[in-house]
């Protein structure tokens, strides 16, 4: 009935609602289980675990949930290529064979772009974040933080910190952000007392101990002089690409970053589903992701009962 491609936390809540309920699934990942959120040393901020689980370990238990309902899975296999066969979907595999179902789920999630810092990974879910939501800012209250970027989300991110967090160290590679940035931005940036835009300027080092996040440590790229300051929370909004290149011949419409474009969850083909964060407008969470996942089942239903009831007449 249903092909998902993608184990990450969408695809896995969709297999999970998706199995439980009766539809025939599979799930395909090139990978392995769990996403950009499996790769996450610890996460605090997810309903139902106050002390915090580890990304891997929410998603081993979400995947053997998966599996308790009866979904198939097929990992690593890798998609390459998505057709249309007589109103159902064919996806083509790297090794020669094809996957047919009814409808399609595609989850396979963005590759955000990270720091080249050697141990910056055990940080990722508590400490290094790649979006800036209030829960964020309550975290960082009253702090310093650091925040990488020079683009329009950068800017509405420090924005947002600086009102939040006791200072806002915001680190830009290139000599300013006039050619990055819209001119209000780059205005309230410069309106706000406690925001520092730190120009020519990349992240060094990272250090703190059992995935504790302690200080940063960045260095002037003309000069060389490096700085280092305690800050427990670091913003990354360097960019985000979608994995989707194996759909180009599919023609799904997606936006100018080339994330797909959905309405109530489904593509321009009907029948084709998208969720979590490949999808343009997701909130890149992994509670978000979660309940895309739950949502696009019922998408799914519809779908198919509207084709049944089609194919009766």
């Amino acid at each position: 009935d249903v092909a998902i491609i993608g184990a990450g936390p969408a695809g896995l809540a969709a297999a999970v609602y998706a199995t439980s309920e009766g539809l025939d699934t599979i799930v395909l990942d090139c990978r392995a289980f769990g996403g950009q959120a499996g790769a996450s040393a610890r996460i605090e901020n997810y309903l139902g675990f106050p002390t915090g689980i580890s990304g891997l370990a929410l998603m081993a238990r979400a995947y053997n949930q998966a599996q308790k309902f009866g979904t198939e899975m097929a990992i690593p296999e890798e998609a390459v290529r998505l057709n249309e066969e007589s109103g159902n979907y064919a996806f083509a595999l790297r090794h020669g064979q094809a996957v047919r179902a009814r409808a399609a789920v595609i989850a396979t999630g963005a590759e955000y772009r990270r720091l080249d810092i050697a141990g910056s990974a055990q940080y990722e879910g508590a400490h290094v974040h790649y979006w800036a939501s209030p829960l964020e800012a309550r975290l960082c209250a009253g702090e310093e933080v650091a925040l990488v970027g020079a683009g329009n989300s950068a800017g509405q991110a420090a924005v947002f910190l600086a009102s939040h967090a006791r200072k806002v160290w915001m680190i830009v590679r290139g000599k300013g952000l006039d050619a990055t940035m819209s001119r209000y931005l780059c205005d309230r940036i410069a309106a706000q007392p406690n925001i520092e835009v730190l120009t020519q300027t990349e992240v060094v080092g990272l250090s703190g101990d059992n995935g504790v996040l302690e200080k940063v440590r960045w260095r002037h790229r003309g000069d060389g002089r490096e700085t280092e300051r305690a800050i427990h929370h670091l913003f990354l909004l360097i960019g985000a690409a979608p994995n989707t290149a194996w759909l180009a011949e599919c023609g799904l419409a997606r936006d100018r970053r080339g994330f797909l474009l959905t309405e109530n969850l489904m593509t321009d083909r009907r029948g084709i589903f998208a969720i979590g964060d490949v999808r343009s407008g997701s909130v890149k969470r992994v509670a978000a992701a979660v309940g895309e996942g739950a949502q696009v089942v019922a998408a799914i239903h519809a779908y198919l009962a509207r084709r049944e009831n089609a194919d009766g007449r």
